[in-house]
Order: structure tokens, then sequence, then C-alpha cells
């Protein structure tokens, strides 16, 4: 199918997330329908998905078995050595070629692509990052045209760029021996999607075709070719915007501009503007009256504007572009302070605390992620009340659809441009390359409120660490001093000359950041707890026990985390009964981080009993995960304002795995999600041991000061009330307060530390604003009684409600369901004895009765 708009169709939904365009006389051909594709020479032709790729071209015509099952994906390394043709026809009318400008607009072409155009070579792309625009009128004829796509295998291409440099740069998560390349790692030479050659959590899939949209795109006088909003000044009864709008022009000529605010239908500018042929861009400034300010989540409404720009001729459009934005400041700050320097977020004038994660790619192939899929996968971090999420610098710049639902939930995005992990040769032609990639990119998404920072890479500058002898990952002590010297003043060139001087002329207002983590901009291989950024992996690589949380706290912490298996449904969907052991070859198989799966079990030796068989080993180790960020998270926020971010590794997973996500591939929430949710919550108490003394923080993020009620109850686990205190505590706004404290002794007296807990509230009046539960051994220790759990369930429209209680401490209570998709609005939680809990369970498609198919798990019930 080819779709052709023109004046009158209100257009498309982009795959790019574009907003729909109203266009008069502008012709636009999606050619997306008909392709084959085949292996070069092999004229075997099969059935081809545009937008798609080859992997899964390969799949939907049973050519290959799926690449997640068991160990597949080792059977499927032939695919990226192999040189792929797509090719397919479309007809146009005369009507397209009496325009005086035609051309083809690749959105996405991954990534050696050589495309002829009717048997016309007219494009030579190399960079999966790009757009790729050609003029190609002059190549057309009316009736039937062909175009033929060369995809040559980038695993070939990448290893005679490395045989011509003649020493292999670091690649620290390149799985080139599971790619049969050896220790050939290949994946720097290309600019591609780095996740796709492996990754520590990841498959080694690398991936070839055509990957965004392609359109014909036919005009006559003059288009739009880009609009760029930016917030001049604002305040409560003004913003000043300025406006830049870059325009192609056939001729030299007279045009009309308009701007119009879409909300109330109010015109902004009309104004003439004298077009030279060629590139123009008109700049000019405009006022919103009584702005309405974009807010991040929890702080206020993500209010959105929607201006439209429009081209005139004789009174008549001819081109027009909607564009969504927020009125926003953002700055990061660093001020130098007695601790060092920080490093927080202002937004609209107050300092806000990052409550976040770090996104991946939702899938190994990301044409496979459909817009349901990314409003789930954002949805979900909004409801964990999240405000940012860091997108990792190892995976794409992602769809506009992305930020388009960042935008609307208010959660900002920290940025990264796509280096990681590893050091990238350049050279004039590549450099050049690499330019107009961030080109491209930082004019498609700068006008996203989300937008808070852009930052060049993942980890380099702490894998590398220049000026520091004996620092960094070993990398620069593997290279002479002449690789050295390449590798480094390849790095300054990408990072601090032609990534500054692009988003200098595009993008200024922004705050650019070189690499994360990184202790101060020219910092060189510096990582510090008292400036800049920080990633924590004491915990996990380091094997530190959980409680060093609370004592590696950084100014931002952008990094840290714990592994944890995906729940039992989803392990069945890549395993068979066999495979039911942890050191099985198809579970290390989806196990990316070395010996993971033992250091998970490691880990659980120190914290938990042994589960006694493998589903409970699955469920005790989510409960494991999510009590170890919860305990970061705490101690991050309760270190407010030396300590003003706090972003877990990582938020999502591209295909099903035992990794440190919080949700798994198929958006099914792990325990720790749902300890996310209340350890972001808006308000929080946090009580822990400090030295001798019970301490207990509130943390707060509304920007209003105001009086509690503090409640603490001293409980054995069958529910006796051993103390109990109250008091009245000033909250202070946007800030962490200490509100308790005493000797531990003095408030368990002569009680059992292994059959205790400390329930924690903060109320006003009879509402909750928070409550926790503090317990005073690990939960290996705890003498847990096997409770006896009433369920009541109550149907409420097309959701259930569960009333849960219980008479003894139910420990980690985990709902779920024999068959059957839905969400529980709370799961993994601890069931006080004799209080009530209300369970909403949201099934995805109707069922009749929860009762038959309903699953109740506790910490008991797995040894």
């Amino acid at each position: 199918m080819i779709k052709k708009f023109t004046i009158g169709l209100f257009f498309i939904s982009f795959i790019m997330g574009c907003e729909s365009i109203n266009k008069e006389k502008m012709i636009i051909i999606e050619i997306n329908n008909g392709w084959r594709v085949s292996a070069l020479g092999k004229n075997e032709w099969l059935k081809a998905k545009v937008p798609g790729c080859i992997h899964t071209d390969l799949l939907s015509n049973k050519k290959i078995e799926d690449p997640f099952f068991r160990t597949n994906e080792k059977k499927l390394q032939w695919i990226d050595k192999v040189t792929w043709e797509y090719k397919t026809s479309f007809s146009i009318s005369n009507d397209v070629l009496t325009r005086q400008n035609v051309r083809l607009n690749f959105k996405g072409l991954d990534t050696y692509a050589d495309v002829y155009l009717n048997n016309k070579l007219v494009l030579k792309a190399d960079n999966m990052f790009r757009e790729w625009k050609v003029d190609c009128k002059k190549y057309l004829i009316v009736g039937k045209n062909t175009i033929i796509i060369i995809f040559h295998s980038p695993t070939q291409i990448g290893l005679e760029k490395l045989v011509k440099l003649g020493f292999q740069p670091p690649a620290a998560n390149d799985l080139s021996e599971i790619g049969g390349m050896g220790k050939n790692k290949v994946s720097i030479f290309s600019r591609k999607a780095p996740y796709q050659f492996g990754w520590d959590w990841g498959p080694r899939l690398v991936t070839s075709g055509i990957w965004r949209p392609i359109y014909l795109e036919a005009w006559d006088s003059a288009k739009i070719e880009n609009v760029f909003f930016q917030v001049k000044s604002v305040n409560k009864s003004l913003s000043v915007i300025s406006a830049s709008i870059e325009i192609l022009s056939s001729s030299d000529q007279k045009l009309e501009l308009t701007l119009t605010d879409v909300n109330n239908e109010k015109k902004l500018i009309k104004q003439e503007f004298s077009l030279k042929k060629g590139e123009n861009i008109s700049s000019f400034n405009f006022n919103i009256d009584n702005p309405k300010l974009w807010w991040t989540n929890g702080l206020g409404e993500p209010y959105l504007y929607k201006f439209t720009s429009a081209l005139f001729q004789n009174n008549k459009v001819i081109d027009r572009q909607t564009t969504n934005f927020g009125i926003r400041t953002v700055k990061l700050i660093q001020k130098p302070d007695s601790a060092g320097k920080s490093f927080y977020v202002e937004l609209n004038g107050v300092p806000v605390f990052m409550k976040g994660a770090n996104y991946i790619p939702n899938d190994i192939f990301p044409t496979r992620v459909t817009a349901r899929k990314y409003w789930r996968i954002i949805s979900s971090a909004a409801k964990a009340n999240i405000n940012m999420l860091r997108v990792w610098g190892g995976g794409i710049y992602e769809n506009d659809i992305f930020y388009d639902l960042c935008d609307q939930k208010g959660i900002l995005a920290w940025q990264e441009f796509m280096f990681a992990c590893s050091m990238y040769p350049v050279d004039s032609n590549s450099i050049q390359n690499i330019r107009q990639e961030f080109i491209d990119n930082v004019k498609r998404l700068r006008n996203h409120p989300c937008i808070a920072l852009w930052c060049g890479n993942n980890e380099i500058d702490a894998g590398w660490a220049e000026g520091n002898e004996h620092g960094g990952w070993g990398w620069k002590q593997r290279c002479n001093a002449a690789q050295h010297q390449i590798l480094w003043d390849s790095y300054k060139k990408i990072f601090y000359k032609t990534l500054p001087e692009v988003l200098g002329n595009l993008d200024s207002a922004r705050f650019y950041w070189p690499s994360s983590p990184i202790a101060g901009f020219s910092d060189y291989g510096k990582s510090s707890l008292t400036s800049g950024d920080f990633h924590y992996w004491g915990v996990w690589h380091g094997k530190e026990p959980f409680e060093k949380f609370a004592e590696r706290i950084g100014r931002f912490v952008s990094e840290y985390g714990f592994q944890s298996f995906p729940e039992f449904k989803t392990v069945k969907s890549y395993t068979i009964p066999e495979d039911y052991s942890i050191e099985s070859e198809v579970m290390a198989s989806h196990q990316r981080s070395g010996t993971g799966n033992m250091l998970i079990k490691k880990y659980m030796g120190n914290y938990y009993k042994s589960p006694k068989d493998f589903e409970s080993f699955l469920y005790v180790s989510q409960v494991q995960q999510a009590e170890a960020i919860k305990s970061a998270i705490e101690a991050h926020r309760s270190r407010m304002p030396y300590c003003m971010g706090s972003l877990y590794w990582q938020l999502n997973d591209c295909w099903p795995v035992a990794s440190w996500s919080s949700i798994d591939y198929f958006g099914r929430w792990k325990a720790l999600h749902y300890f996310a949710k209340k350890a972001f919550n808006k308000f929080l108490i946090s009580p822990r041991i400090e030295k001798d003394k019970i301490v207990i923080y509130a943390v707060s993020d509304s920007l209003d000061p105001f009086n509690a009620q503090l409640k603490l109850k001293l409980t054995d686990l069958k529910g006796k009330v051993l103390n109990s205190i109250q008091s009245t505590v000033a909250i202070k706004s946007n800030s962490s307060t200490k509100i308790y404290e005493t000797e531990t002794k003095s408030l368990l007296q002569d009680a059992d530390p292994c059959n205790i807990f400390l329930f924690a509230e903060l109320k006003i009046n009879d509402r909750t604003l928070s409550d926790n539960i503090f317990y005073f051994v690990h939960p290996k220790d705890l003498v847990l009684p096997k409770p006896m759990i009433k369920t009541k369930v109550e149907k409420a429209g097309n959701c259930f409600h569960l009333i849960l209680e219980s008479n003894e401490l139910a420990k980690n209570v985990y709902l779920s369901t024999i068959k059957g998709e839905g969400f529980f609005s709370d799961n993994y939680f601890d069931l006080i004895p004799g209080k009530k809990v209300i369970i909403t369970f949201s099934p995805i498609r109707p069922i009749d009765n929860l009762n038959k198919i309903l699953v109740i798990k506790t910490l008991t019930d797995t040894f």
C-alpha cells in the first residue's frame, strides 16, 4: 500500500511521532508496502515489512526460530555476515513530477545502504542514526518506479575498518565471541545501535534494514523544514519565546508566515518574509500572556502549548507544521558548597530531586515496539512517581512518541548521545558523519520540554580515565603511546569539540555534560562523591553489602542497581521444564552479567533463607532486588539537598532475561517497581539505624511546609503492640527532615529483634502521607509465622477489589493469577497483623471470577 497525502487530508501519524500536518499542493507518499528481501545474489525473495529489519522479516517468514527462545540466539549469528537486498516498486502520477521539488526522505537506514532508484545509485548511507534526503526528480518516471536498497554486512565492514586501523580499541560489552568474531570487537566502527552487538543484559543480534519510514515528498514554492522554539524569559504574567523557522524556498520570493496558538486559536504572528532560493531561517520573538508552565510529574501539570506555523502564498496555505511546546526553564546548578559542588536540576526556579531510572530500548529489534508498548512503559514510570529517565547512550535516539509521552507525563529526559563503554576512533570523514548525526537528532528533539540536558556518552570517561595512570578499566594500559594518542584525540574531538559546537549552534540554552559519570566538565578520569554525577556499583559488581548504599552517596547518583529474575510466567516464555535451574545452559544464556545468577544466590545467602525450589528462587530474587534498591532510594532522598538525584539501573528490558530491570520485557512489574513507587512517593518516611540510634527522616517534595502527625508502633510478628509513640512534627518544604531519633535499646527494651518490626506513619488528620516498616534483622533471621490471610474479592466494574487481612505478619505478599494478565495496584507488600489492605486488580481482558485464578504467596511459602 502506498499512502498519498494532499490538501484536505489531515494526515498521518509518522512512526516518528510527528504532529499531523495539513498540506496544500504538497504531496507525501509513504513507501511502505510491497517490499521483498533476499540475500544478495540468491534471488530467494521473501515478504518484508517496512519499517522493520532482516531478523523480524526472517522470523515472520518462518526462516528462523524465535531468537529469544532457549539458546536460539547463538544459531542466528550468520545473519549479520550476509549482504541483504530489499526492493519494491511504487507508482506516481504526472502530478508528482510537475512539482518543482521532489525528494526521497529516508528517516532511518540500518546501516550501510546503497540505494538505487530506477537502477540509478542515488545514495550511499552509513549511519543508522541519520536522516537521508535525496533530490530525485530527475530519476523518476510517470507510472511504476523501483527502489532497491542493498544493506552490506555491518560486521564485515567493521572488520575491514579494524584491520585498517591496525589495533583493537576498547569495546567493553561487544559480545564478539558469541557472534563468531573471536576477539574482533567491531561495534565501535559503525554508527549503529551499540546494544545490538551485545551487552551485560542483552543479546547479540546485529540488524540490517529499513528501520524508519521512507517518504517521497513533492512541493512547489516552499516548505517548512524545521521549527525551533525557545523560552527567552518567563514570569507569572508574560513569557517571551523565540522562534526559528527553517524554510526551503524554490526561488527568491516573498511569503507570509503566521504562527497560531492552537489551544485558544489566537494568532501570535502574521508577518511577510523575503526568502532567497535555498535554505532560509526566519527568526522572531512572540509573547504568551499569563503563561501556563510545564511541570514534572508530581509537582504540577505538564502543560503543553500547540503552535502551528503556516506559510501562505497568495493567501493560500502552502505548508504548515504543528509543534507541541512546554514553557519552562531547566537549569543544572553546580555551586561550590562546604561539601564540594552541588549538582541538581532547577525547574522553573525550583530545585527538584530527580526520582527515576535508566532507560534502554524496549526491544533488541526497535521496530517491534508498538505505540501501546511505549505508552505502557512511560505510564508505568509515571505511576511509580518517576520524574526523570536517563536515555542511556548505548541504545538509540528514541522515536518521537517516547519524548511525546514524556512531555505529556511530566518526565524529564537525561538525553545521551549514542556512545557507550567504548573508545571510538575517528578520521575526517567519520567525524563529519557524526557531526551530521548530532545535527539531525538535536534538531528533531530540541522542542521537547522533557529534554533536561544533553550528555555526550555513557561511562567512556570512567573507563579510560585520562590523567589517572592507574585509573579506569584497564583500557589505556593496553595501548601503546601512538594508540593512546589516536583514541584520546578522537574522544576529545567528538565530545569536547564537535558536539559542543553543534549544541552551541542549535540548542545553546540547554546544559551539556560530556560524560556520565564525571566529577566536572573537564575533570578527566575523575568520579566523585562530592561533585558531578556518580555511578555506584560496589553493590553487585563489587559484591558489597546492601548497607553500603547508605554510605556511598554522591551529589547525583545517576546509576546503581541490583539484579533479579523475571517472574515464572516470563521465564516460561524462553525455557522448557528441563531448563528450570539457575545453573542450566538456557538460564545462563539469559544472564549476561558474567556469573550473575550465582551472584544473586550468593547475596541471597546473606539476607534470605534458601528457597525450596526454582519458582520460589525467582520470587525471592525479586524481593531481594526490591529491598536493595528501596534502601538505596531512601538513603539518597534522606540526604537532600546534598544528594539531588537517584536514577536506578534499569527501568526496562529488551528481551526476557535476568537483569537489573524493574519492569520485564513483557511489561510486567517486578517487585522493584512496586517498591520504587512507594520510595519515590511525594512524601516519604524513612526509618534507619545510625550507629546506636533509631533515626527517622521525613522527605517532602511539596513546595510548602506543614505540620503532620508521626505515629510509631513497635509490634511483634503476631500483632502485639510493644511500644507506641505519637507526636506532631514540622515538615520542611522540598527537603529531608530528621523528625525523630532515640537510642535503639530504649525503643526495643527487652524485645527480641528477630520477632519485631517498627511501623512508622506520617499522617495529616486521618490521611496517611507515607508509611514504612523497619526490621531490626535481615529477613533470614526473622521468626516468621505462617500467616492465615483472609481474602474477600468484590467486583467493581471491569476491575476487582481484594480486601486482605492477616492475624500475623504476612511478609512480601505476592498476588498473581494462574492464567490471564492484569495489574495489581500493589504487590510484594508486607501485610501487618489486623490491618486491612485493599488492592485493585485490573485485568487486561475481562474475567468473570478472580477467586478461581488468584494465587497468594508469602515469603514463608518459599522455604
